[in-house]
C-alpha cells in the first residue's frame, strides 16, 4: 500500500507527518464538522475525487466530529474486490439523524455500499448502545447481517429482544473483546478499510473531545496487526480541538451530546501527545 499520508485539513488539529499530503479545508470546518446534510457532503466527496491521489497512504481528519468523512473515502477505494470495515470507536457511529449524515450516523451509510460486506466497531463503552438508547440505533444492517458491535461494560441485553443479539459481542473488559476481535480476524481473509477514532483510546493514551472508552495502545496494536497485510486503506481521527459553532443547532446538538469542553491551557499539551500517537499507529498501519 503506497504509504504517503493524507491530512484533510478541517481544523488544524494534525500535526507535521512525514511526507505528508495537505489538503487545505478549512474554510469547511463550520459546514461539516459535527454534522451537514447530504448533499454538501457529496460535494466535498466531489472534491476529494479532483484533489486526491487515486491511490495514498493513512488520511488524517482532524477531530472525531469530522468522521463521517469516513463514508466517500471507503466509497472511493480503489479496485472491484469486496472488502470488511473495522472501526475503532467508543461509540456505534450507527444512531438516527434525520438531518442529514454526521459523525454519529455515516456507519449505516457505509454498510449498504455494494462492496462492504461487513462494518466491524471495536471498542464500543458508550452507553449509545445501552438500553435507554436502543431506539435510537438503526436497526437495518444489524438485522441484515452487515454489522457488528464489539463492546464491553455495556448492557446490551435489549438486544435479545429484538432479535439483533447475532449482531452484537459484549464483554466485561477491554482485554478479553480484543482477544476475540484478534481470533475472530485469523479465519478472516477479506481486505479491510480500517478507521480509527482515537476516542476508543483510553484518555491516558491520548485526550479527545468525546467521551472515551479503555481500550489501550497494546490493544489498539493488536487490532492493528491482526489485520496485517489486508489493509488496504485506512483514516484517522480522534485529534483534539476546540470549536465554537456559529449554527445554532450544532451548538444545541453538541450540547445535547454532552461534548466536554475543552481546556485551552492543555489543549497544546494533548496535541503533542495525540501527534506522537498518530507517528506511531502510522508505522503500525503500513509495517
Amino acid at each position: 500500500m503506497i504509504s504517503r499520508p493524507i491530512v484533510l485539513d478541517l481544523d488544524g488539529s494534525v500535526g507535521e507527518l512525514p511526507d505528508r499530503l495537505v489538503l487545505p479545508l478549512r474554510e469547511y470546518e463550520e459546514g461539516v464538522r459535527f454534522g451537514c446534510s447530504l448533499g454538501r457532503l457529496r460535494r466535498l466527496g466531489l472534491i476529494l475525487d479532483a484533489s486526491l491521489p487515486r491511490e495514498h497512504g493513512t488520511v488524517f481528519l482532524g477531530s472525531g466530529d469530522f468522521h463521517h468523512l469516513t463514508w466517500p473515502l471507503v466509497d472511493r477505494v480503489p479496485g472491484t474486490q469486496a472488502f470488511q470495515v473495522v472501526v475503532l470507536d467508543n461509540h456505534p457511529d450507527n444512531m438516527r439523524f434525520p438531518l442529514g449524515v454526521h459523525c454519529g450516523s455515516w456507519v449505516r451509510r457505509v454498510a449498504m455500499l455494494p462492496r462492504v460486506s461487513h462494518v466491524h466497531v471495536i471498542g464500543i463503552t458508550s452507553q449509545d448502545i445501552g438500553k435507554s438508547r436502543a431506539w435510537e440505533n438503526y436497526l437495518g444492517p444489524l438485522k441484515a447481517g452487515k454489522l457488528t458491535y464489539w463492546s464491553n461494560g455495556v448492557d446490551t441485553g435489549w438486544a435479545n429482544k429484538l432479535g439483533v443479539e447475532g449482531a452484537f459481542r459484549s464483554f466485561a473488559g477491554s482485554d478479553a473483546m480484543v482477544d476475540a476481535f484478534v481470533t475472530s480476524q485469523a479465519r478472516a481473509g477479506q481486505p479491510v478499510y480500517l478507521s480509527i477514532d482515537k476516542d476508543a483510546y483510553a484518555p491516558d493514551v491520548a485526550m479527545t473531545n468525546w467521551d472515551q472508552g479503555t481500550l489501550s495502545e497494546d490493544g489498539g496494536a493488536a487490532i492493528i496487526h491482526s489485520l496485517r497485510g489486508r489493509i488496504l486503506a485506512s483514516d484517522i481521527t480522534g485529534d483534539i480541538s476546540r470549536y465554537t459553532y456559529r449554527t445554532w443547532w450544532k451548538r444545541r446538538l453538541s450540547a445535547m451530546d454532552e461534548q466536554p469542553d475543552i481546556d485551552p491551557v492543555r489543549l497544546r499539551g494533548w496535541q503533542e501527545q495525540q501527534h506522537a500517537l498518530n507517528l506511531r499507529l502510522l508505522a503500525a498501519i503500513h509495517s
